[in-house]
């Protein structure tokens, strides 16, 4: 995990940078974030070209291009560690009109009642709006 910024109330949002996190993140809070977080990586897998032709060579670039190309998969987090609003923003965090934000807690509930003030931190430090209305797909 990369830390990403602080969240009022001793909370701390994280990237989650690996498959291994995902799953662990999709257990711990009751919902598919790893199922996402797989089918983000293999599209991004998938679309890379290796800058160079040498079979050696191939896959130098395909962390930076995952990490440019793939959806941000977050996780908010308390001082012991333990998780409590996973969210999917877009790539490199910048707005994207295509791509509706989703941001969710334990088993898809609405985190926006207990967090709002900590998913209001997460969008200041990307400069998106991730008001309830657009990222709690639920709620509608």
């Amino acid at each position: 995990m990369k830390y990403v910024g602080d969240a009022p109330a001793g909370k701390t949002w994280f990237r989650l940078e690996s498959d291994g996190e995902a799953e662990m993140e999709s257990a711990a809070m009751g919902h598919a974030v790893a199922k996402h977080f797989l089918r983000a990586m293999d599209a991004a897998r998938q679309s890379y070209v290796p800058a160079s032709g040498a079979s050696f060579e191939a896959n130098i670039g395909l962390n930076a291009h995952l990490q440019r190309t793939m959806p941000l998969f977050v996780t908010l987090r308390d001082t012991d560690g333990k998780p409590h609003v996973t969210g999917m923003l877009p790539p490199g965090g910048k707005e994207d009109p295509r791509f509706r934000p989703i941001i969710v807690g334990r088993d898809n509930s609405d985190p926006y009642p207990d967090y709002a003030d900590a998913i209001q931190a997460l969008g200041a430090v990307y400069g998106l709006r991730l008001d309830r209305a657009r990222c709690y797909p639920y709620g509608r």
